[in-house]
């Protein structure tokens, strides 16, 4: 059923780091910080769903709701932009056909990963599932650098996507939180005081027990 679905903003957490995402999605473990509050006043105004406007040959919808069978996803598109073409589909109330492009809207700045792309990726292949039409391209638009970023939708990122959304339905049906591998990006995760990266590093236990009893005998604790 689409209501069991994950949800498909999942998969950029997923992909920036899969113990965030089991720490929101099955802990229901949410912190909010600077970047993530200013992210979520911007996906609010690009999710005003009783903005439509059409322009020539665009059609801007804000706020779409998609599903994917196939990837067991479901959510939101910030902005679907549906541009007049003869290889389109016919939308209701409209002439012509048309060619629909997801638009993702970001806080701050482009990304090396392909965390963001993913997401994009992801919203394409439903609408693809749900318009029976086929999506060549998508956008991500950072808020940060006002750079609007265009995304090709290779072969190579849907396969990923695929197996990425995989994954997740997979640790979802385990219920399982994978242990922390911190770095640089734990620094900007707004679960960080949750997550506790620091204390989840793997522990060398013999290690820690010499170290204390050294540290004890040089205080005089070990004579008897």
């Amino acid at each position: 059923m689409e209501e069991d679905y994950l949800a498909m903003s999942g998969i950029q957490h997923f992909a920036f780091c899969r113990r965030q995402w089991a720490l929101i999605h099955l802990e229901q473990q949410w912190a909010e910080n600077l970047r993530t509050a200013e992210g979520r006043l911007e996906h609010e105004r690009a999710h005003d769903d009783s903005f439509r406007e059409k322009r020539g040959n665009l059609l801007v919808v804000r706020g779409m709701r998609v599903v994917s069978h196939r990837l067991k996803l479901s959510g939101v598109c910030d902005v679907v932009e549906f541009k007049a073409s003869p290889d389109g589909v016919p939308l209701e109330g409209l002439e012509g056909r048309w060619k629909p492009a997801p638009v993702e809207y970001k806080h701050g700045s482009a990304k090396e990963s392909d965390a963001d792309r993913l997401q994009l990726c992801a919203q394409a292949m439903a609408l693809e599932e749900m318009l029976a039409c086929g999506v060549e391209e998508g956008y991500l638009f950072y808020a940060e650098t006002r750079r609007r970023e265009k995304v090709p939708l290779t072969d190579e990122l849907r396969r990923k996507t695929q197996e990425t959304a995989d994954e997740m339905n997979r640790y979802f049906v385990r219920g399982y939180t994978p242990k922390v591998k911190p770095g640089k990006h734990c620094n900007a995760c707004s679960l960080k005081e949750i997550c506790l990266p620091v204390l989840c590093r793997k522990a060398d236990a013999a290690g820690y027990i010499r170290a204390h009893l050294a540290e004890g005998e040089e205080d005089g604790c070990g004579d008897s």
